[in-house]
């Protein structure tokens, strides 16, 4: 590997509590040998994550290099990080995770078997004790389980716990792309174009993290929104890249397809309900999602994270 062998990279935004607990767990990261570097981006103009980073600095076992993206932008927070990495590989978490203490290693062991572009591990939702029961029964905060070694496409990538080639992204452009840094989908733009580049995708089932999902989000209308988002990320990604007659014929077919998709899938829901609320409402999602494609084809943009 080359003189910096992993840049482990993590954005935030006024979750300081969190990014404490998380920079401790960070800490004790089994790193095989290898060196390594941490770039703590702070996405909120207020910098709600100054006094955190200061304190750790003088004390966290490898360097800990914050920077400062004052305009509340996901994809512009990750292109920092990726632009400031020194590593051979990029590895991202989220501010509200917590990795188990074999979390990188089994990243990096992952990577080394395979020679993947690109890991991704499980991200396993805690929900709160009082969640309704309906919400365990659908898992809808639940991690998906395969064999490590598995090929993803790109639709089941994410950020939130991921190692990529350093050399990958540097052929990408941004590599996160900025329109659709407050609506969300840079992510799954950033794999869609990985995957069109010929990158290759490998789940690491043994790399685990986990969440913890707040009220505000163990809700059936925060899943719909989730669904609905879903929805137009993937129209967008889809179509960000084509032109002419490909787009317009893409365009039609996609509405078509989701036209149908949706009445099924609120047919199924219709039927599901009286005999399981879960099952039920994994159908009521897939709708939602739906009405996301036609959204998003329509030009309508939700804003997730807009402040």
């Amino acid at each position: 590997m080359t003189s910096m062998d992993i840049s482990l990279c993590l954005c935030t935004f006024r979750r300081p509590a969190l990014l404490d607990t998380l920079l401790a767990d960070l800490a004790r990261q089994d790193r095989l040998g290898l060196t390594c570097e941490l770039i703590v981006v702070d996405n909120d103009p207020q910098q709600s994550a100054a006094s955190v980073l200061d304190t750790w600095r003088a004390t966290f076992p490898f360097e800990l290099r914050p920077l400062h993206v004052p305009e509340p932008n996901i994809a512009l927070a990750r292109n920092a990080a990726v632009q400031a990495a020194r590593g051979e590989f990029i590895v991202f978490i989220d501010d509200d995770e917590q990795p188990s203490d074999a979390w990188l290693a089994q990243l990096i062991q992952t990577q080394r078997s395979s020679q993947a572009d690109v890991v991704i591990g499980p991200v396993e939702g805690r929900l709160p004790p009082d969640a309704p029961d309906w919400m365990a029964r659908g898992g809808f905060f639940a991690a998906p389980s395969m064999p490590t070694g598995t090929r993803l496409r790109y639709t089941q990538a994410y950020s939130g716990n991921c190692l990529l080639r350093a050399a990958m992204l540097a052929r990408l452009k941004g590599p996160f792309d900025p329109a659709f840094g407050v609506t969300g989908g840079s992510d799954t733009m950033l794999f869609r174009d990985a995957e069109l580049a010929g990158a290759t995708i490998i789940w690491s089932e043994e790399a685990r993290v986990s969440e913890e999902v707040p009220p505000s989000r163990a809700n059936l209308r925060w899943i719909l929104r989730r669904g609905y988002r879903g929805g137009q990320s993937f129209i967008r990604s889809d179509l960000a890249r084509r032109r002419g007659w490909d787009r317009a014929g893409r365009t039609l077919w996609l509405g078509l397809r989701a036209t149908a998709q949706l009445l099924i899938a609120g047919a199924l829901a219709l039927a599901c309900l009286p005999f399981s609320k879960a099952r039920g409402i994994r159908w009521l999602r897939t709708a939602c999602a739906q009405l996301g494609k036609l959204g998003a084809l329509a030009g309508h943009r939700y804003l997730e994270y807009a402040v």
